[in-house]
């Protein structure tokens, strides 16, 4: 039996400048952190000739081709490791929350599936076949963030050139500014995302367009992202908290559906009562809050009167890794 447990992510800043429509033609740049959430795959031999899978559905198939899972499918037909398997996967934090859940699970299934041919592969190249899976063959509008960072984990940089090429190098911060942002920094449950496939379609779309208003926009988050590293670089945590407003400003704007009446109004509540910055993680308009605060006792206490329920993490540093092998 092999094991595999993947991170779940939040952006730090310049999300959304790596969409491939983007970023192959100015180039992307953001700052992202892998957290202790994670996605668990299970691979193991069974004695029947089949396909046997367990995530939020069954599906019991004789063939790769007939497997309705699309980023499993695509997997199996990539790797042809079976028949005679049983996958199992577990999370969590469940899908449709915007914290790259679909880029960790396909990240985790490769580890998997290459742990179960007692293969190696880095973490790199685990993260353009995870992209390769998701962008080219299942043509999803998705970018590279989150399989890069459930690869490689940590508190990290990335910068996407046209060409392809991805520069991975870690954020430089310093302990006491690490443990700063794991006490200070909290997230809140707004209910599922919704509509995050298209709202990122819409931004693939107008890019690929040429829509100035939206390339402009991104220009201007990926700024916002390389100003992140700088500030968290230089433990100058209240201008970060200050770029996450800037961040959530420009992202409501790029996409009108991001936010709803009940987001605004916690958001409002939230810097109201002890956050000095915060946005929303993902791309619907759902997910997670997250606000960097000054008095995090005051703000836990504000949001639980409006009935969120926190969702508590530190960083994680390892990326996904095997921790069965049987």
């Amino acid at each position: 039996m092999i094991i595999t447990r993947t991170p779940l992510r939040i952006s730090l800043g310049g999300g959304g400048t790596d969409l491939p429509s983007y970023y192959e033609r100015f180039g992307g740049s953001l700052v992202s952190a892998a957290i202790t959430k994670y996605i668990y795959i299970a691979i193991n031999r069974t004695f029947t000739d089949d396909y046997f899978l367990k995530y939020s559905a069954l599906e019991r198939v004789a063939t790769p081709d007939e497997i309705d899972h699309p980023i499993i499918r695509q997997a199996m037909l990539l790797h042809p490791i079976g028949p005679a398997i049983e996958l199992v996967s577990l999370a969590d934090i469940p899908s449709g929350t915007g914290l790259g859940s679909s880029g960790a699970f396909t990240v985790g299934l490769l580890r998997a599936i290459y742990a179960f041919q007692r293969s190696h592969v880095t973490a790199g190249a685990l993260a353009e076949e995870a992209c390769h899976i998701e962008i080219d063959l299942l043509h999803r509008p998705v970018g590279k963030q989150d399989q890069y960072i459930a690869a490689y984990g940590g508190l990290t940089c990335f910068d996407f050139e046209p060409g392809g090429r991805v520069h991975v190098s870690p954020l430089m911060i310093s302990t006491e500014t690490l443990h700063d942002l794991e006490s200070n920094l909290v997230m809140f449950f707004t209910g599922y995302s919704r509509g995050a496939d298209q709202v990122l379609a819409d931004q693939q779309k107008r890019s690929e367009d040429g829509d100035e208003e939206m390339l402009d926009n991104l220009r201007y988050i990926k700024g916002i992202g390389r100003q992140v590293k700088k500030a968290l670089e230089s433990g100058d945590t209240a201008r970060f908290a200050g770029l996450m407003n800037d961040h959530w400003e420009q992202k409501k704007h790029r996409s009108p559906g991001m936010a709803n009446g009940d987001i605004d109004r916690w958001y409002d509540t939230a810097l109201k009562n002890g956050a000095a910055g915060g946005k929303l993680v993902g791309a619907g308009a759902g997910g997670f809050l997250m606000f960097y605060a000054h008095d995090v006792d005051r703000l836990r206490k504000a949001m639980v009167a409006e009935g969120l329920s926190e969702i508590r993490f530190n960083f994680d540093h390892d990326g996904s890794t095997v921790v069965v092998r049987d």
